[in-house]
């Protein structure tokens, strides 16, 4: 089965396991978006009644993003680690997961989640100027992830090339 298929399977169960409650408050958070004040209203309750459903907090996450608020978002993230941690039984700190803990290479949709809110994290932490523990982060998302399938090395490339001209080889 093609790894796309299977990731939309996988966050797709996650939707319908998600309450008619939930997902109203999630569509008034949409609709509100330009109402800061409302629209985090209606994410915190759906939060409330789905707290760790990938679909509310993906929600969170883009919300937070969008709105430039990259310490909340980073919060969000970082959330995510540890729920989906939980869910594949690794450790709840990224720093004391290795490739040994699971199987990161293979195309299992919980995997590349872990993998992508990894990056997400990471990502964010650049953004925020914390880089040694950008680059931390990053390095461990390519630890797990030699084969870059989802991406990070594009992080650490930013990183070997922060302070240099585009002219500098």
């Amino acid at each position: 089965m093609e790894k796309e298929v299977q990731e939309n399977i996988w966050f797709a169960s996650r939707y319908h396991d998600l309450s008619s409650v939930a997902e109203e408050q999630l569509r008034l958070a949409s609709q509100a978006y330009a109402d800061s004040v409302k629209a985090e209203m209606h994410l915190a309750l759906a939060k409330a009644v789905a707290p760790n459903n990938p679909v509310v907090l993906i929600s969170e996450y883009r919300y937070y993003f969008y709105k430039g608020q990259l310490n909340e978002a980073l919060r969000v993230a970082e959330n995510c680690l540890t729920i989906v941690a939980n869910e594949l039984k690794l450790p709840a700190n990224w720093q004391g997961v290795f490739p040994d803990h699971a199987n990161f290479r293979s195309e299992e949709p919980a995997h590349r989640f872990y993998l992508f809110c990894l990056k997400a994290y990471a990502y964010l932490l650049l953004r925020l100027d914390r880089m040694d523990e950008g680059a931390m982060a990053t390095e461990k998302l390519l630890q797990l992830d030699p084969a870059n399938k989802v991406g990070g090395q594009v992080l650490l490339d930013v990183l070997a090339n922060i302070g240099k001209d585009d002219y500098d080889d």
